[in-house]
C-alpha cells in the first residue's frame, strides 16, 4: 500500500480543521496556503471529505470548510479510507478470488496480519492528537508574533495585489 497525494493532502486538510475546531468555517484559501495544497486539489479532496461526512462546504463570500465531527472522532484510517478505499497489501487480501489457493496459503495469512495490524495502527490514532502535535502543518499559536506578522504580510501582500 502507498497513500496517494490524495490521501496525504486530505490529512493535511483535516489536521488544519482540527486545530480550527468543530464548527468554525475555514476558507479554502487559507487551508491551501497554511497547509501547502494547491487549491484545484484541495476542492476535489473537500467533495470527498463532504460526501463522507467529515466536513461541510459552504458556499459565498463567507464560505469554506467546515468541520462537522470533533476531531477526537476521527481516525486517521477514516480519512485514509475514504480517500483510497479500504486497505489491502495484496490482490489476494482484497479479492480472495483472484487466487486459487488464498485459503490454504501461508503467505496470504501473512498479508491478512499486515494488513490488520496497519489498519488497527490507523485505528487508534485520531486528529485530536495529530492537531496537538507539529506535523504536516505547522502549528501556529495565537499570539505568536511570527504568525501574526506572516498573516499579515498575507494580508498586505493580497490588497496590493487587488489594487
Amino acid at each position: 500500500m502507498r497513500l496517494t497525494r490524495a490521501a496525504e493532502y486530505a490529512i493535511r486538510c483535516m489536521v488544519y480543521l482540527a486545530r480550527q475546531g468543530r464548527g468554525v468555517v475555514t476558507s479554502r484559501q487559507e487551508i491551501a496556503r497554511r497547509a501547502e495544497i494547491p487549491g484545484h486539489f484541495l476542492a476535489k479532496i473537500a467533495q470527498d471529505l463532504a460526501k463522507a461526512g467529515f466536513i461541510e462546504i459552504k458556499q459565498g463570500a463567507r464560505g469554506g470548510f467546515v468541520l462537522l465531527e470533533e476531531p477526537r472522532d476521527i481516525s486517521l484510517l477514516d480519512v485514509v479510507e475514504t480517500m483510497i478505499g479500504e486497505i489491502y497489501l495484496n490482490d489476494c487480501v482484497a479479492r480472495p478470488s483472484s487466487c486459487n489457493v488464498t485459503y490454504s496459503c501461508a503467505v496470504h495469512r501473512v498479508w491478512m496480519d499486515a494488513r490488520d495490524q496497519l489498519r488497527e495502527t490507523l485505528r487508534q490514532v485520531h486528529f485530536e492528537q495529530l492537531m496537538k502535535e507539529e506535523s504536516c502543518v505547522p502549528i501556529f499559536q495565537a499570539g505568536d508574533p511570527a504568525a501574526v506578522q506572516s498573516l499579515e504580510s498575507e494580508k498586505t501582500g493580497r490588497s496590493k495585489k487587488q489594487h
